[in-house]
């Protein structure tokens, strides 16, 4: 469902753009903002070939003054027809500086400030990874040991675990547990009334996976570590792709809301075909209309 109109600047998003799709990269080539004022917010798996990231954030630039990126699983897989051949923190810190020389904001900057119809917010794009502590999906299973096993007994073992590496980490869920530690300060350094609007590939609660097809699959969604954070750190609007289920929930007050366009087998069944941009928060020029 596309949610944005006509009339004053937007703060806008998309995820889950899997370039690597013809149809969906027709879709990225076609996307336009309304205002010359809009922001996007771009939350993970882009693609997974190197120059397919960048070739799709760099025409998205083209067409939109602020654009902000996070990265999603696909984007730090080293596939093996890729000839970047980087792993791990130092494939994504090649692709955070590869953005950066073209305008694109990343998790390593700071956070930008969008003007609100109720005041300046704060846009966070988060980069936490998962650590395997969602479990509610695997009965009975204590460790993460436990639960890859009996997931892998059901048929569902995702892809990360051949092509994500945490290099120079042991583990996916050691990566993770750093990356909330390291965002975790610096969410805590803003300015305490300073709202927030947190983007993060992964849905920082685990409630968005209780419709999941394959309910083992959640050991790859997230992590109990964020389950507060859309309270504790001020949040007006939580930003997630990566379950390919678009829609929007509330808790405490706080919506969230999955903005991924998916792979053409899946938006294609769709009555309304493929999601659009989602519009996640006016502008203070639109309040005053």
């Amino acid at each position: 469902m596309d949610l944005t109109g006509p009339g004053g600047a937007q703060l806008l998003a998309i995820s889950d753009l899997h370039v690597g799709y013809k149809a969906n990269r027709a879709i990225v080539e076609g996307l336009r903002p309304d205002t010359d004022e809009d922001w996007l917010i771009v939350a993970g798996d882009v693609g997974e070939r190197f120059e397919d990231i960048t070739w799709a954030l760099a025409t998205l630039k083209q067409h939109f003054g602020t654009v902000i990126w996070l990265p999603g699983n696909h984007e730090l897989w080293t596939p093996p027809d890729d000839p970047v051949t980087l792993r791990g923190a130092a494939r994504y810190q090649h692709l955070v500086r590869a953005l950066q020389d073209i305008g694109v904001i990343t998790p390593e900057d700071p956070y930008p400030i969008w003007q609100g119809p109720r005041g300046p917010v704060a846009v966070c794009p988060l980069f936490l990874l998962y650590d395997y502590s969602w479990r509610d999906g695997t009965p009975g299973a204590t460790t993460k040991e436990q639960a890859l096993a009996q997931s892998a007994e059901l048929g569902v073992i995702c892809t990360d675990e051949m092509f994500l590496h945490p290099d120079p980490l042991p583990g996916r869920d050691d990566w993770c547990r750093a990356r909330v530690a390291l965002t975790e300060d610096r969410l805590a350094a803003l300015d305490p009334d300073l709202p927030t609007v947190l983007a993060n590939h992964w849905p920082l609660q685990r409630d968005p996976t209780a419709v999941l097809r394959y309910p083992s699959f959640a050991l790859w969604c997230g992590t109990e570590l964020t389950e507060d954070w859309h309270t504790r750190f001020r949040a007006t609007e939580v930003v997630y792709g990566h379950l390919h289920i678009p829609r929007v929930t509330w808790l405490d007050g706080v919506r969230f809301t999955e903005v991924s366009l998916g792979y053409p087998r899946e938006w294609g069944r769709r009555a309304d075909g493929a999601p659009g941009l989602r519009r996640i928060m006016a502008g203070a020029q639109e309040a005053r209309r």
